[in-house]
Protein backbone atom coordinates (compact mmCIF):
# COMPACT_ATOMS: atom_id res chain seq x y z
CA UNK A 1 0.00 0.00 0.00
CA UNK A 2 1.39 3.44 -0.93
CA UNK A 3 1.36 5.30 2.45
CA UNK A 4 1.41 8.90 1.02
CA UNK A 5 -2.37 8.28 -0.01
CA UNK A 6 -2.69 7.57 3.53
CA UNK A 7 -4.13 9.88 5.88
CA UNK A 8 -1.29 10.83 8.86
CA UNK A 9 -1.72 9.52 12.54
CA UNK A 10 -3.13 12.78 14.47
CA UNK A 11 -0.02 13.01 16.56
CA UNK A 12 2.79 13.45 12.76
CA UNK A 13 -0.21 16.03 11.35
CA UNK A 14 0.29 18.22 14.85
CA UNK A 15 4.30 18.22 13.98
CA UNK A 16 3.20 19.37 10.83
CA UNK A 17 1.52 22.10 11.70
CA UNK A 18 4.11 23.44 14.61
CA UNK A 19 6.75 22.40 11.62
CA UNK A 20 4.84 25.26 9.55
CA UNK A 21 4.58 22.60 6.98
CA UNK A 22 1.03 23.78 5.98
CA UNK A 23 0.97 22.35 2.12
CA UNK A 24 1.91 18.61 4.03
CA UNK A 25 -0.77 18.84 6.63
CA UNK A 26 -3.79 20.34 4.32
CA UNK A 27 -2.83 17.06 1.58
CA UNK A 28 -3.00 14.79 4.98
CA UNK A 29 -6.68 16.85 5.84
CA UNK A 30 -7.77 15.99 1.94
CA UNK A 31 -6.50 11.73 2.27
CA UNK A 32 -8.40 11.97 5.39
CA UNK A 33 -11.85 12.93 3.77
CA UNK A 34 -11.62 9.33 2.19
CA UNK A 35 -10.66 7.05 5.53
CA UNK A 36 -13.16 5.20 7.45
CA UNK A 37 -15.43 7.04 9.58
CA UNK A 38 -13.38 5.67 12.75
CA UNK A 39 -10.15 6.62 11.42
CA UNK A 40 -11.53 10.06 10.53
CA UNK A 41 -13.78 10.64 13.86
CA UNK A 42 -10.53 9.47 15.75
CA UNK A 43 -7.94 12.18 13.92
CA UNK A 44 -10.51 15.32 14.50
CA UNK A 45 -11.11 14.47 17.87
CA UNK A 46 -6.99 14.63 18.44
CA UNK A 47 -7.14 17.81 16.23
CA UNK A 48 -9.40 19.40 18.44
CA UNK A 49 -7.28 18.45 21.45
CA UNK A 50 -4.45 19.97 20.11
CA UNK A 51 -6.50 23.03 18.88
CA UNK A 52 -7.49 23.67 22.64
CA UNK A 53 -3.74 24.39 23.52
CA UNK A 54 -2.86 25.68 20.38
CA UNK A 55 -5.94 26.83 18.60
CA UNK A 56 -4.06 29.03 16.32
CA UNK A 57 -2.18 26.21 14.50
CA UNK A 58 -5.45 25.68 12.86
CA UNK A 59 -5.50 28.82 10.75
CA UNK A 60 -3.06 27.82 8.05
CA UNK A 61 -5.59 24.20 7.15
CA UNK A 62 -8.80 25.85 8.24
CA UNK A 63 -10.58 25.59 4.56
CA UNK A 64 -9.19 21.88 4.15
CA UNK A 65 -11.51 20.84 7.03
CA UNK A 66 -14.47 22.65 5.95
CA UNK A 67 -15.47 19.54 4.09
CA UNK A 68 -15.82 17.46 7.50
CA UNK A 69 -18.51 20.06 8.48
CA UNK A 70 -20.95 18.16 5.78
CA UNK A 71 -19.38 14.85 6.94
CA UNK A 72 -21.90 11.81 6.67
CA UNK A 73 -21.24 10.83 9.89
CA UNK A 74 -23.25 13.17 12.66
CA UNK A 75 -20.20 12.90 15.27
CA UNK A 76 -17.91 14.71 12.98
CA UNK A 77 -19.99 17.03 11.87
CA UNK A 78 -20.10 18.24 15.68
CA UNK A 79 -16.37 17.72 16.26
CA UNK A 80 -15.53 19.85 13.44
CA UNK A 81 -17.91 22.52 14.49
CA UNK A 82 -16.59 22.61 17.99
CA UNK A 83 -13.24 22.78 15.87
CA UNK A 84 -14.28 25.68 14.14
CA UNK A 85 -15.27 27.20 17.33
CA UNK A 86 -11.98 26.94 19.03
CA UNK A 87 -10.80 28.56 16.05
CA UNK A 88 -13.22 31.30 15.89
CA UNK A 89 -13.05 32.26 19.33
CA UNK A 90 -9.07 32.75 19.13
CA UNK A 91 -8.72 33.84 15.71
CA UNK A 92 -12.43 35.25 14.28
CA UNK A 93 -10.75 37.08 11.51
CA UNK A 94 -8.91 34.38 9.79
CA UNK A 95 -12.40 32.39 10.83
CA UNK A 96 -14.22 34.71 8.89
CA UNK A 97 -13.42 32.26 5.73
CA UNK A 98 -16.21 29.58 7.34
CA UNK A 99 -18.72 32.32 7.39
CA UNK A 100 -20.25 30.49 4.35
CA UNK A 101 -20.26 26.59 5.81
CA UNK A 102 -21.27 27.65 9.04
CA UNK A 103 -24.35 29.44 8.09
CA UNK A 104 -25.38 26.56 5.77
CA UNK A 105 -25.25 24.48 8.65
CA UNK A 106 -27.09 26.65 10.43
CA UNK A 107 -29.82 27.11 7.82
CA UNK A 108 -30.21 23.24 7.60
CA UNK A 109 -32.74 22.61 9.47
CA UNK A 110 -32.78 19.06 9.43
CA UNK A 111 -28.95 19.13 10.99
CA UNK A 112 -28.67 17.87 14.34
CA UNK A 113 -29.46 20.67 16.45
CA UNK A 114 -26.14 20.60 18.46
CA UNK A 115 -23.92 20.78 15.22
CA UNK A 116 -26.43 23.74 14.26
CA UNK A 117 -25.69 24.99 18.19
CA UNK A 118 -22.02 24.88 17.67
CA UNK A 119 -22.13 26.87 14.05
CA UNK A 120 -24.30 29.37 15.57
CA UNK A 121 -21.68 30.39 18.31
CA UNK A 122 -18.91 30.16 15.60
CA UNK A 123 -20.74 32.68 13.80
CA UNK A 124 -20.80 34.69 17.09
CA UNK A 125 -16.95 34.98 17.69
CA UNK A 126 -16.14 35.63 14.04
CA UNK A 127 -19.23 38.10 14.47
CA UNK A 128 -17.78 39.67 17.23
CA UNK A 129 -14.43 41.01 15.53
CA UNK A 130 -15.49 40.68 11.71
CA UNK A 131 -19.59 41.77 12.04
CA UNK A 132 -19.20 42.30 8.09
CA UNK A 133 -18.61 38.95 7.31
CA UNK A 134 -21.35 37.73 9.39
CA UNK A 135 -24.22 40.23 9.23
CA UNK A 136 -26.11 39.41 5.86
CA UNK A 137 -29.33 39.64 5.84
CA UNK A 138 -29.71 35.70 5.74
CA UNK A 139 -27.42 34.86 8.24
CA UNK A 140 -29.65 37.62 9.95
CA UNK A 141 -32.68 36.19 9.99
CA UNK A 142 -31.63 32.74 10.77
CA UNK A 143 -30.48 34.25 14.11
CA UNK A 144 -33.57 35.93 14.66
CA UNK A 145 -36.10 33.27 13.18
CA UNK A 146 -34.51 30.21 15.01
CA UNK A 147 -35.09 32.22 18.51
CA UNK A 148 -38.58 31.38 18.08
CA UNK A 149 -38.39 27.17 16.90
CA UNK A 150 -35.18 26.42 18.32
CA UNK A 151 -34.44 24.01 21.09
CA UNK A 152 -33.14 25.11 23.97
CA UNK A 153 -29.43 24.59 23.08
CA UNK A 154 -29.52 26.08 19.34
CA UNK A 155 -31.61 29.34 20.72
CA UNK A 156 -28.71 29.83 23.66
CA UNK A 157 -26.26 30.28 21.03
CA UNK A 158 -28.16 32.08 18.48
CA UNK A 159 -28.81 34.85 21.39
CA UNK A 160 -25.28 34.71 22.27
CA UNK A 161 -24.05 35.22 18.22
CA UNK A 162 -26.49 37.99 18.45
CA UNK A 163 -25.19 39.91 21.26
CA UNK A 164 -21.35 39.24 19.96
CA UNK A 165 -22.86 41.50 16.71
CA UNK A 166 -24.77 44.20 18.96
CA UNK A 167 -21.19 44.63 20.50
CA UNK A 168 -19.03 44.33 17.68
CA UNK A 169 -21.19 46.97 15.09
CA UNK A 170 -24.29 48.47 17.42
CA UNK A 171 -26.05 49.74 14.29
CA UNK A 172 -26.53 46.29 12.51
CA UNK A 173 -29.50 45.04 14.58
CA UNK A 174 -30.75 48.94 15.81
CA UNK A 175 -33.43 47.79 13.07
CA UNK A 176 -33.98 44.57 15.05
CA UNK A 177 -34.68 45.43 18.55
CA UNK A 178 -38.54 44.42 18.31
CA UNK A 179 -37.26 40.89 17.33
CA UNK A 180 -34.84 41.00 20.13
CA UNK A 181 -37.50 42.16 22.56
CA UNK A 182 -40.19 39.61 21.45
CA UNK A 183 -37.80 36.83 23.65
CA UNK A 184 -36.65 38.33 26.68
CA UNK A 185 -39.05 36.18 28.64
CA UNK A 186 -37.47 32.56 26.74
CA UNK A 187 -37.38 30.17 29.83
CA UNK A 188 -33.50 29.66 28.83
CA UNK A 189 -31.66 32.01 31.26
CA UNK A 190 -28.88 32.66 28.98
CA UNK A 191 -31.33 33.41 26.42
CA UNK A 192 -33.01 36.36 28.29
CA UNK A 193 -29.15 37.28 29.27
CA UNK A 194 -27.69 37.58 25.70
CA UNK A 195 -30.58 39.41 24.41
CA UNK A 196 -30.43 42.22 27.34
CA UNK A 197 -27.33 42.56 26.57
CA UNK A 198 -27.70 43.22 23.10
CA UNK A 199 -30.13 45.82 24.17
CA UNK A 200 -27.61 47.32 26.57
CA UNK A 201 -25.14 47.41 24.07
CA UNK A 202 -26.90 48.99 21.33
CA UNK A 203 -29.02 51.33 23.47
CA UNK A 204 -25.37 52.21 24.47
CA UNK A 205 -25.58 54.13 21.08
CA UNK A 206 -29.18 54.32 19.78
CA UNK A 207 -30.81 54.95 23.09
CA UNK A 208 -33.99 56.12 21.43
CA UNK A 209 -34.50 52.66 19.72
CA UNK A 210 -33.98 51.03 22.70
CA UNK A 211 -37.10 53.32 24.49
CA UNK A 212 -39.40 51.39 22.40
CA UNK A 213 -39.52 48.16 24.17
CA UNK A 214 -39.62 49.74 28.10
CA UNK A 215 -42.47 47.37 28.64
CA UNK A 216 -40.01 44.25 28.16
CA UNK A 217 -37.53 45.18 29.78
CA UNK A 218 -39.58 46.47 32.96
CA UNK A 219 -40.66 42.95 33.42
CA UNK A 220 -37.06 41.31 33.60
CA UNK A 221 -36.67 43.36 36.64
CA UNK A 222 -38.56 40.85 38.40
CA UNK A 223 -36.20 37.99 36.53
CA UNK A 224 -35.42 34.72 38.64
CA UNK A 225 -32.02 35.82 37.44
CA UNK A 226 -29.70 38.65 38.99
CA UNK A 227 -27.66 39.19 36.22
CA UNK A 228 -30.86 39.46 33.77
CA UNK A 229 -32.25 41.87 36.21
CA UNK A 230 -28.87 43.49 36.48
CA UNK A 231 -28.89 43.96 32.45
CA UNK A 232 -32.57 45.40 32.38
CA UNK A 233 -31.67 47.86 34.94
CA UNK A 234 -28.43 49.11 33.27
CA UNK A 235 -30.21 49.85 30.15
CA UNK A 236 -32.72 51.75 31.86
CA UNK A 237 -29.78 53.70 33.56
CA UNK A 238 -28.76 54.28 29.93
CA UNK A 239 -32.25 55.71 29.37
CA UNK A 240 -32.41 57.78 32.02
CA UNK A 241 -28.90 59.33 30.79
CA UNK A 242 -30.26 59.72 27.09
CA UNK A 243 -32.81 62.41 25.70
CA UNK A 244 -34.98 59.84 24.53
CA UNK A 245 -38.70 60.52 25.82
CA UNK A 246 -39.66 57.84 28.14
CA UNK A 247 -40.68 56.98 31.62
CA UNK A 248 -37.56 55.33 33.33
CA UNK A 249 -39.55 53.04 36.04
CA UNK A 250 -38.34 52.84 40.04
CA UNK A 251 -35.35 49.79 39.10
CA UNK A 252 -34.92 49.55 42.98
CA UNK A 253 -37.77 47.00 42.99
CA UNK A 254 -35.00 44.80 41.26
CA UNK A 255 -33.60 44.00 44.63
CA UNK A 256 -36.68 43.75 46.89
CA UNK A 257 -37.79 42.21 48.57
CA UNK A 258 -36.18 38.52 47.56
CA UNK A 259 -32.54 39.77 46.92
CA UNK A 260 -30.48 39.08 50.28
CA UNK A 261 -28.01 42.35 51.56
CA UNK A 262 -24.44 40.36 51.39
CA UNK A 263 -22.71 42.34 48.64
CA UNK A 264 -19.87 39.84 48.35
CA UNK A 265 -22.18 37.53 46.33
CA UNK A 266 -21.19 38.37 42.73
CA UNK A 267 -24.45 38.53 41.14
CA UNK A 268 -26.13 40.54 43.96
CA UNK A 269 -23.14 42.81 43.71
CA UNK A 270 -23.77 43.12 39.27
CA UNK A 271 -27.32 44.16 40.49
CA UNK A 272 -26.41 46.76 43.15
CA UNK A 273 -23.94 48.18 40.87
CA UNK A 274 -26.27 48.04 38.32
CA UNK A 275 -29.21 49.81 40.44
CA UNK A 276 -26.69 52.20 42.03
CA UNK A 277 -25.40 53.47 38.21
CA UNK A 278 -29.22 53.98 37.35
CA UNK A 279 -30.80 55.45 40.02
CA UNK A 280 -27.82 58.30 39.98
CA UNK A 281 -28.61 59.19 36.68
CA UNK A 282 -29.04 63.26 37.56
CA UNK A 283 -25.79 63.50 39.03
CA UNK A 284 -22.95 65.04 37.34
CA UNK A 285 -20.59 62.60 38.77
CA UNK A 286 -20.50 59.38 36.57
CA UNK A 287 -21.12 56.43 38.30
CA UNK A 288 -18.71 53.37 37.14
CA UNK A 289 -19.19 55.12 33.75
CA UNK A 290 -16.61 55.65 30.95
CA UNK A 291 -14.06 53.43 29.23
CA UNK A 292 -14.63 49.73 30.49
CA UNK A 293 -17.09 50.99 32.97
CA UNK A 294 -21.25 49.86 32.85
CA UNK A 295 -23.19 51.08 30.28
CA UNK A 296 -20.39 50.93 27.96
CA UNK A 297 -19.68 48.05 25.39
CA UNK A 298 -15.92 47.53 26.52
CA UNK A 299 -17.22 46.82 29.93
CA UNK A 300 -20.10 44.19 28.68
CA UNK A 301 -17.38 42.84 26.68
CA UNK A 302 -15.04 42.73 29.38
CA UNK A 303 -16.76 40.76 32.16
CA UNK A 304 -19.31 39.37 29.36
CA UNK A 305 -17.64 35.61 29.39
CA UNK A 306 -16.92 35.98 32.90
CA UNK A 307 -20.90 36.33 34.04
CA UNK A 308 -21.69 33.25 31.30
CA UNK A 309 -19.48 31.13 33.61
CA UNK A 310 -21.18 32.03 36.42
CA UNK A 311 -24.57 31.51 35.13
CA UNK A 312 -23.53 28.22 33.87
CA UNK A 313 -21.41 26.83 37.38
CA UNK A 314 -23.99 24.40 39.48
CA UNK A 315 -24.78 25.36 42.70
CA UNK A 316 -22.49 23.48 45.33
CA UNK A 317 -19.61 23.51 47.38
CA UNK A 318 -15.73 22.54 46.53
CA UNK A 319 -14.45 19.22 47.37
CA UNK A 320 -11.74 20.83 50.08
CA UNK A 321 -9.43 17.88 49.31
CA UNK A 322 -9.18 17.87 45.26
CA UNK A 323 -11.07 20.87 44.43
CA UNK A 324 -14.18 19.53 42.79
CA UNK A 325 -17.42 21.21 42.18
CA UNK A 326 -19.85 18.98 44.19
CA UNK A 327 -23.55 19.62 44.28
CA UNK A 328 -25.62 20.95 47.19
CA UNK A 329 -27.60 17.40 47.00
CA UNK A 330 -24.48 15.32 45.73
CA UNK A 331 -22.91 12.34 47.70
CA UNK A 332 -21.56 12.74 51.60
CA UNK A 333 -17.83 11.62 49.59
CA UNK A 334 -16.19 13.34 46.71
CA UNK A 335 -16.56 11.09 43.78
CA UNK A 336 -12.86 12.15 42.36
CA UNK A 337 -11.03 11.46 45.50
CA UNK A 338 -13.37 9.86 47.88
CA UNK A 339 -12.50 12.45 50.48
CA UNK A 340 -15.85 13.61 52.89
CA UNK A 341 -17.49 16.56 51.90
Amino acid sequence: MDDSTQPLPADQFDALLEADSHEEAVASLERLTTADAETRKTALRALRTGAETRPDGLEPVLSALTPFLTDEERSIRLTTAKLFVTAAETEPEAASSLVPVLAARLADEDEFYYVRARSAEALGYVALEAPDAVASHEVLADLRIGLSFDEPEVREKLAKALEYLALADQRRLRHHVSDLTRHLDDSNELVRYHLCTALVAIGSTYPDVVSECTTALADRLDDESHFVRGRAVEAFGLLARSDATVSVPDVTRAVEPDVSSNADDEAEQFLRDRVRFATHASEEESIDIGSGGIGTVDGIRDRTDEIVDAITSPDGDECPHCGQLLPEAGPPICPRCGGPR
